[in-house]
């Protein structure tokens, strides 16, 4: 029977912020590889393939719509320290960039 070989694969670093003053209650969700993933605020690391570049998106829901999305590509090389910054109201786009990257 022959062996399966295992896809090599890295740890992606994600803080994802909710704004400081939102008064309504949301979760982001993480999507990698078109699934996504149910994730709470703070720092979290996800897995991801370690050979071929991946598509990382956030967004928010508030059980009745969705809004916040940013997608960023990652690339086999680069940085896996990624920040995530949620709209202050509760519609727009988020902000998703390396955290090397200042944001203002």
């Amino acid at each position: 029977m022959p062996s399966d070989p295992t896809p090599a694969t890295r740890r992606v670093e994600l803080d994802l912020r909710k704004p400081r003053f939102a008064l309504y209650a949301v979760r982001p969700t993480v999507v990698i590889g078109g699934r996504g993933q149910p994730a709470q605020w703070g720092r979290g690391t996800w897995q991801v393939s370690a050979t071929e570049p991946e598509r990382i998106g956030v967004y928010v829901f508030n059980r009745a719509w969705r809004f916040g999305s940013a997608v960023i590509d990652l690339d086999p090389g680069a940085q896996a320290s990624l920040v995530y910054r949620a709209p202050v109201l509760p519609f727009g786009r988020g902000r998703l960039s390396s955290a090397a990257t200042p944001l203002p």
